[in-house]
């Protein structure tokens, strides 16, 4: 089957012209293409804006063809997780055309994979493609999962500002996932039946395509496991920070409660009389007993009162 990845006007004409089905990825094509693509081809004026203005919802529309955006993951970047890529997919019984910004290694694979092959039918053609955009989301969310076990562990050891941050960083790209997939499981439920209508496919190609919603309906499930993870991910950091932050105060508190008789005994003897003032003043022995001897009974008191309570 011919896969076609430039907007070569002369050979897409022949190819339509045969009446044979084919496949044309394009990848960061212009305005102006865009435009002229749907005019080689006849898509309606309202696919083709939406193409041009990328930036669109999951959605499914059904005319003289088949118009359907769908999302798939970006390779992953130093971070352990990848943006999203939106793809917009035009399918008639006669031709597959994919558009989208960026590079998509898991297209490029599936071209060379069909090109120059005799394929059973259309449809399965149009399940590769799908199937393929739908995997790419399980690399990135096994890089999450290995990055919430790390966290984990990192947060018991010693929690700091940047795991939370991280946190936070993972939620918002797992919502992001959310916001596409749930989209993309409602309208395979539909699509299913609806591509089966289009003039030249088959019916027996429906069980391709529900192994692709199963695929979503997987993926749909980790997104949601991995959100109730980071929430527990939270958890952990806030109690642990609690932990430390009560560790630190309960300390804090016997430096406080040790000197307290210190500074009774400190205020008492400066306190402005006689009678203990003459006796002691003039007297090593009463100095030592009374001043220094008195302050260390009193730390030595307060040592033995908190490991009878277990306090240290």
């Amino acid at each position: 089957m011919p896969c076609l990845t430039a907007l070569d006007e002369d050979r897409i004409r022949r190819q339509l012209a045969e009446d044979k089905f084919f496949w044309l990825d394009l990848v960061g094509p212009t305005e102006e293409e865009i435009e002229h693509m749907g005019e080689l081809f006849g898509l309606h004026a309202l696919a083709i804006e939406d193409t041009i203005h990328f930036g669109q919802r999951p959605k499914l529309d059904f005319g003289d063809h088949v118009f359907l955006v769908y999302y798939a993951a970006g390779e992953q970047g130093p971070s352990g997780s990848g943006s999203l890529r939106e793809v917009h997919l035009f399918l008639s019984g006669k031709y597959l055309v994919t558009v989208h910004h960026d590079p998509l290694p898991a297209l490029r694979e599936q071209g060379k994979h069909i090109e120059g092959r005799v394929l059973h039918s259309e449809q399965f053609v149009v399940y590769r493609v799908l199937d393929a955009l739908t995997d790419t989301f399980f690399p990135t969310l096994s890089a999450i999962d290995d990055e919430i076990d790390e966290l984990e562990d990192a947060i018991i050891a010693k929690p700091t500002d940047a795991q939370l941050q991280r946190i936070f960083s993972l939620k918002r790209d797992l919502v992001a996932m959310r916001k596409v997939v749930t989209p993309q499981r409602d309208l395979l439920v539909r699509g299913i039946d609806t591509i089966a209508r289009i003039p030249g496919f088959e019916l027996d190609e429906r069980d391709y395509f529900r192994d692709v919603y199963d695929h979503v309906i997987r993926i749909s499930d980790l997104i949601d496991s991995y959100r109730d993870l980071l929430a527990g991910a939270m958890d952990a950091y806030l109690s642990t920070v609690a932990n430390r932050q009560n560790e630190v105060m309960k300390q804090l508190t016997i430096i406080a409660t040790v000197f307290l008789p210190l500074s009774f005994l400190t205020g008492f003897f400066g306190m402005n009389f006689a009678f203990m003032v003459n006796h002691v003043q003039n007297t090593l022995l009463g100095f030592l007993l009374l001043g220094v001897g008195s302050c260390l009974a009193s730390i030595a008191a307060m040592w033995a009162y908190f490991r009878r309570k277990r306090w240290m």
